[in-house]
């Protein structure tokens, strides 16, 4: 579905913090739009201080061709992530916390978590390991837990935070702390229960507050409100003849999604929209302020958006590198700018935000998506080479 003339009139009309919205940026999705490789999607681009154009391409059902709109609710997945990390570098800011304390100085069931040296089917060996994790190991993926726990199966959702991380401790270890990149849900729920800990607050009270609040972002939840439900894109999968799209439901979380007994997963149970997303980039891109007030210090930011594993991924297989919360490009230098380089996060329905400081912009891609089917992954690169050329600098 193309974007209509109307939207593009209201949206100039009606949206004074964007200019007139560039009908190239939606029209670079819409071939795969028309091959049935991609439903629909929402895609935003900002510069640091205000959006540049939100734009909207195909449905958020095909079914019952229910057009996409630019403030459609999406689950945004791991794209959490570097949200707990801000919310966890905002205490190290205020020396609550440090990045190198062990995870036991604030949660004492890890003192006796041990490590696992041999597995088949019938033994397990174990040891205690080299150094128990710290809070940077957890932010960076080097913690040596596993992706998850056992009792956070078949739905994430199910656990208290308090209960979730507690089945991580009595979980031994896959390898030693620091000793190389494994992507872990497990290590960023931690640092969610790090913060209840730290601050005394409970982990949802705290991102409410310190940065939802703040950062006007009034569409961020984790338990989407019966309005919000009737705004919430429908999930596709490649059909069975991989041809075509078929809807499903979000198979990682329970239903009903608003159900109050639902509780916050820090690694990945964020559902939000475009413009809420592109208020956390665009503070990341101002170096840690939004308007007059600062949310995350310059060093937090360098932390956040440099690269803290290079020498623990795999440049063979194409790993690119992890900062705290974020995928990064390059290593920050203790003297150089905040933004140490491009950097951002994916959810597990293929959504992205991407942060480019050389470029001044933050590129926002919405979408719902487990899987495409024939070249339907590449349209994030056919948004973002169009964002790039349109509005980068």
């Amino acid at each position: 579905m193309r974007l209509s003339r109307a939207f593009l009139f209201a949206l100039l009309v009606f949206a004074p913090s964007a200019r007139a919205a560039d009908p190239r940026v939606a029209d670079s999705l819409q071939p795969f739009v028309e091959k049935n490789q991609l439903a629909g999607a929402v895609v935003l681009v900002a510069s640091p201080d205000k959006v540049l154009t939100v734009e909207t391409v195909g449905f958020a059902d095909r079914e019952a061709k229910i057009a996409m709109k630019p403030d459609d609710l999406f689950w945004i997945a791991s794209m959490t992530k570097p949200m707990t990390a801000a919310g966890l570098m905002m205490l190290v800011d205020e020396g609550k916390v440090a990045l190198d304390d062990p995870i036991e100085k604030y949660l004492p069931e890890f003192k006796t978590q041990w490590m696992a040296v041999f597995q088949d089917k019938d033994t397990v060996l174990l040891k205690k390991p080299g150094r128990v994790p710290t809070i940077r190991d957890c932010l960076r993926h080097t913690s040596g837990m596993p992706f998850g726990s056992a009792l956070e199966t078949p739905t994430i959702d199910k656990l208290l935070l308090k209960d979730a991380v507690g089945s991580y401790a009595i979980t031994p270890l896959q390898y030693e702390p620091g000793a190389k990149y494994v992507y872990s849900n497990a290590g960023i729920n931690t640092a969610g229960r790090i913060i209840e800990v730290a601050s005394g607050l409970s982990y949802e009270e705290f991102m409410a507050k310190r940065l939802f609040g703040p950062l006007g972002m009034t569409e961020t939840t984790w338990r989407p409100t019966s309005e919000q439900l009737k705004r919430l894109a429908k999930t596709y999968r490649p059909s069975k003849d991989g041809k075509g799209l078929e809807a499903m439901p979000i198979s990682p979380l329970a239903y009903p999604l608003s159900d109050s007994t639902r509780h916050p997963c820090p690694g990945g149970g964020l559902f939000s929209t475009a413009r809420d997303v592109a208020a956390f980039g665009q503070m990341v891109l101002r170096g840690g302020t939004h308007g007059e007030k600062r949310l995350l210090s310059e060093d937090s930011i360098r932390a956040m958006t440099g690269t803290q594993t290079d020498t623990l991924l795999d440049k063979a297989k194409g790993e690119s590198g992890y900062g705290l919360g974020l995928s990064t490009t390059r290593k920050s230098k203790k003297d150089g700018p905040a933004v140490a380089g491009p950097c951002g996060h994916g959810g597990a329905f293929a959504t992205n935000v991407w942060i480019d400081p050389d470029k001044k912009l933050v590129t926002v891609y919405m979408v719902q998506h487990a899987g495409f089917p024939g070249e339907g992954a590449k349209a994030r690169s056919a948004f973002e080479k169009a964002a790039a050329d349109i509005y980068g600098k």
